[in-house]
């Protein structure tokens, strides 16, 4: 299979994040990529280097504040007494509060939805060439008819039109399936990523040509904690146009699988002619940020269940964090992919 990669993407280097009051090592590391790449060199994949995506691409998910704001916040950051190595907000803008401030510590509130996705020197480069890669393997999809897998990182399925969260900063899938819509074909996007796609959801929540389906654990209790819920079918012209399936803590292999099987039926009655797959290996029962119990078998077999989809394929890293089946879990996902 053909990988998408660049070493741009190292450049984002968080060194922490807050997780229930206190300061943590960010899980989002560069060591992340290092170990997915080890994965899919070692199984002997092609990986080749990301072309530029069209900025028209970029701009037609984010809104051009946002996009500003990310290519210069660090650096205004960094005029600021006595600042901090990395954008981090310390207000955000509650229920009654609308106004754009001008000033980058109200922007950086504005336009982060938490504290998980700090700002440093190397962020937007990082993101920019995770989109890169993501449009990458969709253009490479379109022409050959093969699968391709983008190792984004950072990934992508947390922001919004407007808004980092999550360690997102742009989303990559959304930039990848919306321009797979602007070549003419009918895309959708199916989510396996532990945690749900809120910022995915929020994007085409509105819309109805793009079908947003996500299988991820019951945010009632966990993040995102506000949207991810079987109730929201998508609005106005999108409604019925967003699936949500939700798992219990603690759901298994076979649950799981049931319900991809489920998804991937859906996805074919909506007509789907290119599937983008937001690929998380954090529902890995070792994951340090999970709650589900998927084994590295698990994911060999969602691997060949989605390889049965009738149409192009690309696949999109989301998250899936430091634990020792890191790079397992990824090698038999492509491995059941390409062998199911």
């Amino acid at each position: 299979m053909k990988v998408i990669y660049s070493p741009k993407q190292e450049l984002h280097a968080p060194e922490s994040f807050i997780s229930s009051g206190r300061v943590l090592p960010s899980p989002e590391c560069p060591e992340r990529a290092d170990r997915l790449f080890a994965a899919v060199r070692g199984a002997g994949h092609e990986i080749t280097a990301p072309d530029p995506a069209p900025e028209s691409a970029i701009a037609a998910i984010h809104s051009i504040d946002y996009l500003r704001f990310l290519a210069t916040a660090h650096e205004r950051w960094q005029a600021l007494p006595n600042p901090s190595p990395s954008v981090i907000p310390n207000m955000h803008p509650g229920r009654h509060m609308e106004h754009y401030p001008a000033h980058v510590i109200g922007q950086a509130g504005w336009h982060m939805a938490d504290t998980a996705c700090p700002i440093g020197a190397g962020t937007w480069e990082a993101a920019r060439a995770a989109a890169d890669c993501a449009v990458t393997a969709a253009a490479d999809v379109l022409s050959n008819g093969s699968p391709a897998y983008a190792l984004c990182r950072p990934p992508g399925h947390h922001a919004y039109h407007d808004q980092a969260g999550g360690f997102c900063f742009l989303n990559n899938v959304a930039i990848a399936a919306d321009w797979v819509r602007e070549q003419g074909h009918r895309a959708a996007i199916l989510d396996i990523d532990v945690h749900h796609g809120n910022g995915t959801q929020g994007i085409f929540y509105h819309r109805k040509d793009i079908y947003f389906v996500s299988v991820h654990a019951d945010p009632s209790n966990f993040y995102p904690f506000f949207a991810g819920y079987a109730g929201e079918r998508g609005a106005g012209e999108g409604l019925g146009f967003n699936l949500n399936l939700p798992q219990a803590p603690g759901t298994s292999d076979d649950g799981w699988l049931q319900t991809i099987d489920h998804a991937l039926t859906e996805l074919q009655r909506n007509g789907t002619e290119v599937l983008l797959l937001s690929l998380g290996l954090d529902p890995q029962e070792n994951d340090p940020l999970g709650v589900l119990k998927i084994t590295t078998e698990g994911f060999r077999r969602a691997g060949a269940a989605i390889s049965a989809f009738p149409g192009p394929v690309a696949i999109i890293q989301e998250g899936g964090y430091l634990c020792e089946e890191l790079g397992a879990n990824l090698a038999a996902f492509l491995d059941g992919f390409e062998n199911g």
